[in-house]
């Protein structure tokens, strides 16, 4: 069984990766408000325990976890340890001698305590010897509602400022200068400037490949033409095709060798991750890890749907939904220049079609719209456990090429 929760990036202040913020539902069919916070926590401390572990999920990274004073009565947040959890008091519950006593004892048990969507009030203050951050929604807190809460903890050194939904670089910059110290939302996600620039050699090549993959029928002739031109590729796919998780018995010394022992699928995915991670090495970790997790779910959706769609095309559509995040340019102008399959250009830019609507949904559950994807799930007649399931297997897949790459 897998559990209904999208995980949104926090990052720090280098956008480098903080933790996670796990956004749950019983199930995509039952979205606020048909169900509680108390269930909707219940069900996924439940479903982590049981099934699938918090840290599979989040990569080892600290989940950020909404809990009601049901919940935190019950004692839920102890289901997990301290290392794996931040206790998240959402925002409707109020300061009271109760949530105090359980915020001292939880502090008291190594756990880190956040206020979510923090609104500030003076009988806060009580809290803060026991709070390790204050979620601030940036978009429903006026300039000088966000002056006050700082001048609040000021005397509170070990209080750090969570700045959510930011969702511009502008954004982000603004809540950087008034010393907010981690990000939430999906700024990194999107392009920080229009510029016009050329592609390096090496970014050639590896469009080049990408185009050369896309076809119904590899030329091994081609492909190893272009690998031999660019040395650092070249030694990448050998690296590649010798690691550990292909288990070989005798080493792979050339590339046709290495190609043909590869596959065509195996191929698609090694081009896929070293276009994205190469594209801009600037670019946060985590940016790449969104785009690694939309081509691996598309494949897999582009599977289950048979016949409609190739699943090699799906992947690398996916790959190629952030390349104007990647790489800092309108889409339109770099889809101009890189040598791609016209069915994965027309998608991209037209956003119609069988394709369009699975990034679409793939784009739902990252910011758990629940209704929305509901209703794209149905449209593409898809079986909504499995496409759940091929999320979570995505996220993970994600995450360990992730690794691989670094």
């Amino acid at each position: 069984m897998y559990f209904y929760a999208a995980r949104q990036p926090i990052l720090d202040a280098n956008k480098n990766l903080y933790a996670y913020e796990l956004l749950f539902r019983d199930s995509i069919d039952n979205v606020f408000p048909e169900i509680d916070g108390d269930e909707a926590t219940s069900k996924m401390i439940e479903a982590s325990k049981f099934n699938m572990g918090i840290s599979d999920f989040t990569s080892n990274k600290p989940a950020f976890i909404n809990f009601t004073l049901e919940t935190l009565s019950q004692g839920y947040p102890e289901m997990l340890t301290n290392e794996e959890v931040v206790v998240e008091i959402l925002e409707t519950v109020k300061p009271g001698k109760k949530l105090l006593s359980i915020c001292k004892d939880l502090h008291g048990k190594g756990y880190t305590i956040a206020l979510d969507d923090y609104e500030h009030q003076s009988v806060w203050s009580h809290f803060y010897p026991f709070i390790k951050i204050i979620k601030v929604d940036i978009q429903q807190t006026s300039f000088e509602e966000i002056k006050q809460i700082i001048e609040a903890v000021k005397e509170y050194p070990h209080i750090d400022l969570l700045a959510e939904k930011v969702e511009t670089y502008q954004e982000y910059d603004q809540a950087l200068q008034l010393g907010f110290k981690y990000f939430q939302g999906f700024f990194f996600a999107k392009p920080e400037m229009v510029k016009t620039k050329n592609l390096s050699p090496s970014q050639l090549a590896m469009a080049e490949l990408l185009y050369e993959t896309s076809k119904p029928e590899l030329d091994l002739t081609n492909i190893t033409r272009v690998f031999e031109r660019d040395v650092s590729l070249s030694y990448k796919l050998l690296r590649y095709a010798n690691s550990a998780i292909f288990r070989r018995h005798n080493e792979i010394s050339t590339i046709k060798q290495a190609l043909v022992i590869l596959g065509s699928s195996e191929l698609k995915r090694f081009l896929g991750l070293m276009f994205a991670v190469t594209a801009n090495p600037d670019k946060p970790t985590e940016l790449i890890k969104l785009a690694m997790t939309r081509a691996k779910f598309c494949e897999l959706v582009a599977k289950d749907l048979k016949s409609q769609l190739d699943d090699s095309i799906a992947f690398l559509t996916g790959l190629l939904s952030m390349i104007d995040a990647i790489l800092d340019e309108e889409l339109a102008v770099v889809l101009d220049k890189l040598p791609l399959a016209s069915e994965i250009k027309e998608t991209l830019l037209t956003r119609k079609g069988v394709m369009a609507a699975i990034i679409k949904l793939v784009e739902f559950i990252e910011h758990a719209q629940w209704e929305k994807t509901n209703f794209v799930m149905e449209k593409l007649k898809l079986d909504k456990e499995q496409a759940v399931k091929h999320y979570n297997e995505a996220l993970a897949w994600a995450d360990e090429q992730s690794q691989l790459a670094g």
